[in-house]
């Protein structure tokens, strides 16, 4: 009776807090057309305003007591966890990289759909309901009371904060973007501005704060998400239904790219792109004198230049970004090099599979390190122990499905009308060029040169990071900038959502399971929490100077942290409630080996260009799980069987009725 109270009490409150978003949008958008307010003017709006509603949800919900800070109480209905759990797995990586990735990369991009929606399901099924029962905090309690000693705890917590760290770091990157796109900051500015909003959110109520926030970000997300992409629908076919009307893009940017392959203009373009690839190739072949020798000329030709000369602040410009070393070379040239060849290549089908063995390979590394990615996740499999029941972590699961599909399918459309739109830059002018180009140009999120320079903006000439796709489709299509500043405040809502539920789980991997569990179990439950708290702070501004380094774009960082945890949590996991005979050493020693492999050679890949089979950094995870499950298996048939005690416990969790606690909750 007390629950139907409370969730009777949720559904008001947040009926009344999306009817007050859908009015907010809706006047400011007859101030843009009526009375002229600024872009900048909604930008403040809409940035300022969602955080300020996301700080007074986490000033309401502030608590000290443990269960509520660790686990909000367990007192989350489901429908309302399936929409934290949506809005906490829905990061950056899905609103804006998602989509990017399919616009630009086309086929090749369905991986991330089809891995993420299908490695929920694998959660839902295989992991989610069994944990909940087991009734701890996070995933190394889990480990430790499975496998027995401290020390799975340890190499559970080492995973947990490798795989959630990089995935931070994603989210921060997003955050950066788009606060630096709304208030026309520099990036890095706009990292450690985001980083306020993020810790408003997380820092005063833990896991409680976060869950209601999540909630009230899901709503923000998915409503900012679906309305351009109708919108563009309607425009196009008149029907608002983008879901099925989206087959019009893509048959348009398949007529354009077969008109685009046999275009001189275009071929001209590609010659130049191949030629540059060549030069770099020399570059790189001939480090370390030809960095150096770049480096004296850069030099030479500025001592050169007059002070007054207004070509000094360009030269200046390329030796501040000239490699600091030849290590540093190499890298930024082969890269460049990469760039260089795939843009002397014809456009391949947006629709088409690889063609190549390699290429599919990848593919379907991807779409399995995706999968079991997910349902390794350690943020993630913390909010099923948000629920008061088994049951409920079952419902919940179901809900978040739902919830998650709503934009998942959606995606593919955005990303054809995306594609669509932009592909109209080319045959224009340079002297035509519409004003978005200049201002997502300042972010450093599209290039356009006139590399042939005969004044028209070829296909081959246009440089686009997927990270704007999103973003930026909005104002390519003309619509309202009240729009664009909504789906920017969506894109904010998930990553700051999946950033909260990281830095809960990275400061509880440190507080809770390390130095409580650990080190100091005399540790009061006061102390514990403000333990966490202090290292929230601590890992969110370490996160925000990695961020500030833009090591990758936010779905090639996302990716390296599905890799991880598919490489090293989710065998011990699944292996620890699916087979009793697995035991500690063999879990240890396949996580170890799991991690170890796709670290290596993730850092291989991604600086030293090393590759095997094809498989790109991004599915680094492929080699590390199955010899994660391999030699967890031997080792376990090698060594003695966990004691009676561990069996039966794991026999008692496949059955999930009722809930076991793990210990006593303060």
């Amino acid at each position: 009776m007390v629950q139907d109270s409370f969730v009777s009490r949720l559904k008001k409150v947040y009926s009344i807090y999306t009817g007050g978003l859908i009015l907010l949008l809706i006047l400011l958008g007859i101030g843009e057309k009526l009375f002229g307010l600024s872009p900048t003017f909604i930008g403040y709006v809409f940035l300022f305003g969602t955080i300020a509603v996301y700080a007074a949800i986490g000033i309401l919900s502030r608590t000290g007591k443990v269960a509520e800070y660790y686990v909000a109480g367990r007192r989350v209905p489901a429908v309302f966890n399936g929409m934290a759990t949506a809005a906490d797995w829905m990061s950056a990586a899905s609103f804006i990289g998602m989509a990017g990735a399919l616009a630009l990369q086309g086929y090749n991009g369905l991986a991330f759909i089809m891995g993420w929606t299908g490695g929920y399901v694998l959660l839902g099924v295989l992991i989610a309901p069994y944990l909940r029962k087991f009734g701890a905090y996070t995933i190394p309690d889990f480990l430790d009371a499975r496998y027995g000693g401290k020390i799975p705890r340890l190499v559970g917590i080492i995973a947990t904060l490798i795989t959630s760290f990089t995935y931070l770091v994603a989210q921060i990157t997003g955050v950066g973007i788009i606060a630096s796109r709304l208030l026309g900051l520099p990036f890095e500015v706009g990292v450690f501005l985001g980083l306020v909003g993020i810790l408003v959110c997380s820092f005063l109520g833990g896991m409680k704060a976060v869950t209601w926030t999540q909630v009230a970000q899901y709503i923000v997300l998915i409503i900012a998400y679906l309305i351009p992409v109708t919108v563009l629908s309607f425009k196009y076919t008149g029907n608002p239904i983008s879901q099925i009307s989206y087959g019009f893009a893509l048959q348009g940017i398949e007529q354009k790219f077969a008109q685009l392959k046999d275009d001189p203009k275009e071929q001209e373009v590609r010659e130049i792109h191949k030629k540059r690839a060549e030069e770099l190739k020399a570059k790189i072949a001939a480090l370390p004198q030809s960095w150096e020798e770049g480096r004296k000329q850069l030099q030479e030709k500025l001592a050169s230049l007059p002070p007054d000369d207004p070509k000094r602040a360009e030269l200046e410009k390329q030796l501040k970004d000239y490699p600091k070393s030849p290590e540093e070379a190499k890298e930024k040239w082969t890269q460049a090099m990469k760039e260089a060849e795939a843009a002397s290549k014809p456009p391949k089908s947006y629709v088409a599979p690889p063609s190549d063995v390699k290429g599919m390979a990848n593919f379907l590394a991807l779409t399995l390190m995706l999968m079991l990615g997910t349902a390794g996740l350690p943020h993630v499999i913390m909010r099923f122990y948000t629920t008061p029941t088994v049951r409920e972590a079952r419902t919940s699961a179901a809900w978040a499905l739902f919830f998650i599909l709503l934009l998942y399918l959606t995606a593919p459309a955005y990303a054809a009308f995306g594609r669509y739109e932009m592909l109209n830059l080319v045959g224009k002018a340079f002297s035509e060029m519409p004003s978005w180009v200049e201002k997502w140009a300042k972010v450093g999120l599209i290039t356009i040169k006139d590399l042939n320079g005969d004044g028209i903006i070829q296909f081959a000439e246009i440089k686009i990071h997927p990270d704007m796709v999103v973003l930026a489709t909005p104002e390519i299509a003309g619509l309202p900038y009240v729009i664009a500043g909504f789906v920017a405040a969506g894109g904010l809502a998930a990553a700051l959502s999946t950033a909260d539920g990281l830095l809960i789980t990275i400061s509880n991997a440190i507080s809770h399971d390390l130095y409580y569990k650990i080190i100091n179990p005399n540790l009061s439950p006061s102390t514990r929490v403000k333990i966490g708290k202090a290292l929230l702070l601590v890992v969110a501004l370490l996160g925000a100077y990695v961020a500030s380094f833009r090591l990758a774009i936010i779905v090639e960082l996302v990716a390296w942290a599905f890799s991880l945890a598919a490489s090293s949590l989710f065998p011990a996991l699944v292996l620890g409630i699916w087979d009793k005979r697995t035991n500690k050493y063999g879990a240890v020693a396949g996580m170890l080996v799991g991690l170890s492999v796709t670290l290596a050679y993730l850092i291989a890949s991604r600086f030293y260009g090393f590759e095997l089979f094809g498989i790109k950094t991004i599915a680094a995870g492929i080699f590390g799980m199955p010899l994660n499950f391999i030699v967890t298996f031997v080792v376990s048939r090698l060594t003695p069987p966990p004691p009676k005690e561990i069996q039966e416990f794991v026999e008692h969790i496949r059955y999930p009725k009722g809930a076991v606690k793990a210990g006593a909750e303060e």
